[in-house]
């Protein structure tokens, strides 16, 4: 299975991953006048050789009218803040195919969504910001481009290191991840650190919401290309996001580790808060039996399934939130399904489609959250969302 690989252990912006991806490609110039043949209003796609910790990889930048859009963030006067029709209308007029137009308006649409929870206004009332920029269009419309050329048949993330302290934005100072990052980053596993900044930003985190399929450690794969994306900033670190392109075995085992405590002096409430603290530390899954312990007493069993990179996370959620004096290791091997995600546009908006195949086994599923909008919009039930939207992908195929 041809695998992405994405290594966020320097965080994620938009034109960190497209960079990444340009050097995956065995030629990158001539995918970077097919991106400049799109027709971003003012925009032009330059990429140049940067260096960061003594390793080469690629700076992408955006020109708008022949300056970098980054230097003049906020006093261009192309910085008007854009509402989502807006931003539907710029993507309708470009030059790309409607799968990655379809995809570039999903991830506009994911960060309408963060912003819309953030600041409590509906959807339409948002308007954008930073990521309403035309670089930021360009960013994400490249990435959608560059991954269509590349063809993955799924896309793996490392777990997202977002940066710490503080960041200025259009708001004023916010803490990081920025709240629209942070909801964007829900259920993804990320983590903080003594570099300052924002490592990622909205934009790449809409991306990496969207396109990956799977975070967590890199599979066994065959590596056939190589690529360094990197940032304007420089840190003791080599500030880039590497992209790893091979062949990877469609049945996919991971070894994991199973995690478990019993307690008996715990109450239900505080076992559904460690629950949560335990999903929240990177655990994949969580659960708990009703037991029997010593002297007769009633206990519950809470076992906790983690990854090899956030087992020492989900150690400290277990002995900072439960009650345990001890907890108990078993590493073992999962064996799971390859998914991918197609996103499709219907009548009903655009909506993404997960499917699940391996062992003689194939599983199709929409996304939840696009059935809870069209349920919302359509104040319908979530069953009467999800018979309309496979009634509209069996019509479309």
């Amino acid at each position: 299975m041809k695998t992405l690989y994405l290594d966020c252990s320097m965080g994620a912006a938009g034109d960190m991953l497209c960079a990444s991806l340009l050097e995956l490609l065995p030629d990158p110039d001539a995918a970077i006048r097919d991106l400049n043949a799109i027709g971003i209003p003012h925009v032009v796609f330059k990429k140049t050789v940067s260096v960061k910790c003594g390793i080469a990889g690629t700076h992408l930048s955006v020109c708008v009218d022949g300056e970098e859009e980054h230097a003049h963030i906020h006093d261009h006067p192309h910085h008007s803040h854009s509402d989502l029709a807006s931003i539907e209308t710029i993507l309708a007029g470009l030059h790309v195919s409607d799968g990655v137009r379809s995809d570039a308006l999903h991830v506009y649409r994911l960060i309408a969504e963060a912003e819309s929870q953030v600041h409590g206004c509906p959807v339409a009332d948002i308007h954008f910001h930073e990521v309403g920029t035309l670089d930021a269009i360009a960013d994400v419309t490249a990435f959608c481009v560059l991954t269509e050329r590349i063809k993955p048949d799924r896309i793996i993330a490392s777990p997202v290191h977002v940066g710490s302290g503080t960041v200025r934005c259009a708001h004023g100072v916010l803490p990081v991840p920025a709240p629209a990052t942070a909801y964007l980053l829900k259920e993804v596993p990320i983590y903080g650190g003594e570099i300052k900044g924002e490592l990622c930003t909205p934009t790449g985190a809409a991306l990496l919401r969207h396109f990956v399929t799977q975070f967590g450690s890199m599979p066994a794969m065959r590596v056939s290309a190589i690529g360094y994306g990197m940032g304007t900033k420089d840190f003791d670190t080599a500030n880039c996001v590497r992209a790893m392109l091979g062949e990877a075995e469609t049945r996919d085992t991971e070894t994991i580790f199973e995690l478990s405590a019993n307690v008996d002096d715990m109450t239900a409430e505080q076992i559904g808060f460690a629950s949560e603290r335990l999903f929240e530390a990177g655990a994949v899954e969580v659960y708990t039996v009703p037991i029997g312990m010593k002297k007769s007493r009633p206990g519950t069993l809470i076992r906790a399934i983690a990854r090899r990179d956030e087992k020492d996370s989900v150690l400290s959620a277990f002995f900072r939130h439960t009650t345990t004096l001890g907890v108990r290791e078993v590493e073992t091997k999962r064996y799971i399904l390859s998914r991918t995600v197609d996103a499709k546009e219907t009548a009903l908006g655009a909506v993404r489609v997960k499917r699940s195949e391996g062992y003689g086994a194939v599983r199709t599923k929409v996304e939840y959250e696009d059935l809870a909008r069209i349920a919302k919009e359509r104040n319908i039930t979530l069953s009467e969302a999800a018979a309309l939207v496979n009634k509209e992908i069996e019509r479309h195929g």
